[in-house]
Parts: C-alpha cells; sequence; structure tokens
C-alpha cells in the first residue's frame, strides 16, 4: 500500500522513476469536493478526473449506503469499527 496521501485514479506508475520526478505531485494541494479540506487536514485523498473525494467523506457515503438498509452485515461493521476506531487514535 503506498503512503502516498493523494492517490490518482488511472494513474500508471512507473517502473524507472528518477529521485525528485514525481516531488510536484506529492506535494500538490488537492481539496476534497465534497467537504472542501485539503489534503493535508486528511487521512487520503482520492483524485479523479474532474472530482475529489477524501477518506472521511468516502467512509460517511459508505456508511450512509450501510445504515441505510438499518442492519449492517458483521463483516461490514467491523470494517466500519476498524476505520472509525483507527482514525480517532
Amino acid at each position: 500500500m503506498s503512503e502516498d496521501k493523494v492517490v490518482k485514479l488511472g494513474a500508471k506508475k512507473k517502473e524507472h522513476q528518477h529521485k525528485g520526478e514525481n516531488e510536484s505531485s506529492s506535494d500538490e494541494l488537492v481539496y476534497c469536493s465534497f467537504c472542501k479540506r485539503p489534503n493535508t487536514q486528511v487521512l487520503k485523498m482520492v483524485k479523479g478526473p474532474g472530482v475529489n473525494i477524501c477518506s472521511e467523506c468516502t467512509m460517511i457515503a459508505v456508511q450512509y449506503l450501510i445504515l441505510n438498509d438499518r442492519m449492517p452485515s458483521a463483516e461490514a461493521q467491523q470494517i466500519l469499527d476498524a476505520f472509525w476506531g483507527k482514525a480517532r487514535k
């Protein structure tokens, strides 16, 4: 798993990348299209074509979709508990 805070959808990894070649993308300021927070204030950011979403907004959306049925599966609940427990630390 990559440690980059901004993950670009559809981005291809270069096998032979020279040091410093991709520095600007890791320092790039990217804002969530939903909550407007920058990537410096969130755990992760997914950058898509014309839209970005942070990990927190993604989890809110997932929780809404799961809880909309009023009964999350045990597996889904474990994933949510693991994420929110880790995010709070």
